[in-house]
């Protein structure tokens, strides 16, 4: 079985496709909803472009499946809830899913592993120290837990936003 990490957002109709994420992910990936290790729900703003602030988290599963079986599975909840294949980089999303982790691969294809925004962005490093503190990132040889205490808190700003499940 392997642990993956997975980031989770929204900005349109925000709470509404989180709960549809979470729901989509527990059945794609045969759990029940109590098997997700989720991290904190965060508010974010926008980043790359100018927007409705994003919420934010991570989800932790253990699979059996394949990383590109994974992939095929984001990307189908994606477009299940509203992602269109012109979907610009920089845009307002309705459900957005990313793979950050598989186990300790380090690919660039059918997803880059590990994803490169995770010590970049204040929204992807703290709900994943939140949820695997201890795990190491396979590039930079630090634990989350670490890299979210050494990251620049001023460069992007975060709250915790009460959970609603």
């Amino acid at each position: 079985m392997a642990n993956i990490y997975i980031s989770l957002g929204s900005n349109v109709e925000r709470e509404y496709h989180v709960q549809k994420g979470l729901n989509a992910l527990a059945v794609a990936f045969d759990l029940p909803f109590e098997q997700l290790k989720l991290s904190s729900l965060f508010e974010s703003e926008a980043v790359g472009f100018s927007g409705n602030a994003f919420l934010n988290m991570v989800i932790g599963i253990k699979t059996s499946l394949s990383v590109e079986q994974v992939a095929i599975k984001l990307r189908d909840i994606e477009f299940n809830y509203g992602r269109t294949n012109d979907a610009k980089k920089f845009s307002p999303r309705t459900l957005d899913l990313d793979l950050l982790l598989y186990d300790d691969l380090i690919i660039d294809s059918p997803a880059q592993l590990p994803r490169n925004e995770i010590n970049r962005n204040a929204f992807v490093l703290w709900p994943l120290s939140e949820v695997a503190p201890q795990v190491v990132h396979p590039i930079i040889k630090q634990n989350y837990y670490t890299l979210w205490q050494n990251y620049d808190k001023n460069y992007q700003q975060l709250k915790i936003v009460a959970n609603c499940w």
